[in-house]
């Protein structure tokens, strides 16, 4: 029997918390135990700490879990919850994504000071992100705009917006919903168009691969179709050694038990880009993201990866 509160690891920020105040709701619910059955641990990552620099100069993603992974691999926390779209491909030998909350709007939100679209924008206009593959897409969009990195939380981000530092920028949806914060949005933009991130929208909950506990914990909060599209998503993204120095976006979708997918790569200076579609049986999610990465880098070439590096 539990005696000890299940130990939640999580970041700081406002969205960081709201993410794991909804896990422990869904646990709450999904088991008929109290709220005090669970203790939300704050920790802070080298990532929030250093907001100066791109992520891409100081290590990229794995910034944002390894304090984290550090107390799930010696057992000060019993579950990790991450925004997906943050965790790398490759995890700590004994830990693993065990579960998905179901997907929020995959969208990204323009923001915007000057003009209510991206298009709309004046000639060499500023827009601050700090998301390499934000930062891609738009000068593949408009390359005339001004881009420049944007790094801070969700509320820093918008009040440097509003002090005139920029002239628009860019947020998840989902991040903004989970903030109830949508009403700054001016336009969402197309996933055709602009497709976003890799596990974006979703949470997902990491965990020690053989804590069999934790795992049973976890199981009925698990989101089936959310899981299998953030499977082929991850594989596209091991495929193509994927991280915050990359533009990658790829988008999984379920319907009928089948599985779409729609992935892209760019040069960051948005220039040059390959697209690729896949279909699937859900069952081979992961292999079909990993098989699209793998054909769309033999499409591209060495030499298109030489911007990467």
């Amino acid at each position: 029997m539990q005696m000890k509160p299940y130990r939640i690891g999580t970041r700081g920020s406002p969205l960081a918390l709201a993410q794991a105040h909804e896990t422990r709701s869904r646990l709450m619910a999904a088991h008929g135990l109290p709220e005090d059955a669970f203790e939300i641990v704050v920790l802070s990552t080298k990532g929030d700490r250093v907001t100066d620099r791109p992520l891409s100069e100081i290590g990229g993603k794995g910034l944002f879990t390894e304090e984290l992974e550090e107390q799930l691999s010696d057992g000060r926390l019993d579950l990790a919850v991450h925004s997906s779209k943050d965790m790398p491909t490759a995890l700590p030998e004994g830990l693993g994504l065990v579960a998905f909350l179901e997907r929020e709007d995959v969208r990204d939100a323009f923001i915007g000071r000057s003009a209510p679209r991206l298009e709309d924008l004046p000639l060499n206009a500023v827009v601050g992100s700090s998301s390499l593959r934000r930062q891609a897409l738009i000068r593949r969009l408009r390359p005339d705009l001004s881009v420049i990195t944007f790094r801070g939380q969700v509320e820093t981000r918008l009040r440097k917006l509003g002090e005139g530092q920029v002239d628009a920028t860019l947020l998840a949806h989902a991040g903004l919903k989970r903030l109830g914060n949508t009403g700054v949005i001016t336009e969402l933009l197309d996933p055709e168009s602009f497709p976003p991130a890799p596990g974006q929208g979703a949470i997902c909950i990491e965990a020690r691969t053989n804590d069999e506990r934790i795992a049973e914990l976890l199981a009925p909060i698990n989101h089936a179709d959310t899981e299998a599209a953030l499977l082929c998503e991850r594989g596209f993204l091991g495929a193509l050694d994927g991280s915050c120095r990359t533009p990658i976006a790829g988008l999984a979708r379920v319907a009928g038990g089948q599985l779409s997918f729609y992935g892209m790569i760019l040069t960051p200076d948005g220039s040059v880009w390959h697209d690729i579609r896949r279909e699937g049986p859900l069952g081979d999610a992961a292999q079909l993201g990993a098989d699209a990465g793998a054909e769309v880098r033999d499409r591209a070439g060495s030499s298109f990866f030489d911007s990467w590096t």
